[in-house]
């Protein structure tokens, strides 16, 4: 007996740009747009009250617009908004009812829960976990195998490095989540742990395996467990040149807005934003 080969289904309720590819065994139900030129490759579900910008690629064995909990008792849910040129790879499972800008970027196996929003520019690594009732600005780097605990606040311009994890539960199992919030070019270093309601403020460094249980004040370095202030990060030199390295947005600027022209004169024209 031969193979049964499906081929996509597409609901004649959704509305589909031009120029868009859609791979075999795809999926996509009722109420869902697609903006032109986007590409959706094999065994992709798009669920209904889906919106995904132009330019766009969602790849193999992604789900888009997966149903929450409330789906299943009956409750109405709220549309995923995803921007335009956006790339999602294979196997990510992003939940009705988030917004989330233009140029967004995963890794491979992402879960992005619902109610989060997500500016431009943002890029989540493969095996991260972005929890519900989280809000993320532009710009923000997440390596891999990050988790973020809902009710999380992370500011634009924030770096955190693989194994993270930002807890919510101050005293576990409860109702009663407190997120932690980290401000503007805040870097978050591997494997550290931040308890709930931590604020981390601007232009902090979290050394690697920390873990935090205080806050965390402006050029702040901390380190060890628990976390304690061990330095000023404008004392820090780059180890390769022996300049300094802190701030980083004074030294580092790839794919960044002010690429080519420099943080502070980036600055002066008033292109920062911080929600």
């Amino acid at each position: 007996m031969k193979g049964i080969i499906m081929q996509e289904y597409i609901s004649n309720k959704a509305k589909i740009g031009s120029n868009v590819f859609i791979g075999l065994n795809t999926i996509i139900e009722a109420d869902v747009e697609i903006g032109d030129n986007c590409r959706i490759e094999e065994n992709v579900i798009i669920r209904s009250g889906t919106h995904l910008g132009k330019h766009s690629t969602v790849c193999a064995n992604s789900i888009i617009g997966e149903h929450t909990m409330g789906f299943y008792k009956g409750e109405p849910e709220e549309p995923l908004y995803i921007g335009s040129d956006s790339l999602i790879r294979s196997g990510s499972i992003i939940y009705t009812g988030s917004r989330i800008g233009d140029y967004f970027q995963t890794g491979h196996q992402v879960t992005i829960r619902e109610k989060s929003r997500i500016g431009s520019y943002v890029s989540v690594g493969t095996l991260s976990d972005i929890q519900g009732d989280c809000k993320i600005g532009e710009y923000v780097r997440l390596h891999s195998n990050v988790h973020i605990g809902q009710k999380s606040v992370i500011k634009p311009y924030v770096w955190i490095f693989p194994y993270v994890v930002l807890t919510n539960d101050p005293t576990p199992p409860s109702e009663e989540l407190v997120g932690v919030v980290i401000e503007s070019f805040a870097i978050i270093a591997t494997g550290a742990i931040l308890l709930p309601g931590i604020h981390v403020d601007e232009d902090c460094l979290i050394a690697a395996g920390a873990i935090v249980t205080k806050d965390v004040h402006k050029y702040e370095v901390v380190g060890g467990n628990p976390a304690k202030v061990i330095s000023d990060v404008r004392k820090i030199k780059n180890h390769v040149t022996g300049e300094s390295a802190y701030p980083w947005k004074y030294h580092f600027e790839r794919n960044m807005p002010w690429e080519s022209i420099g943080y502070r004169d980036w600055e002066l024209n008033n292109q920062f934003r911080t929600e």
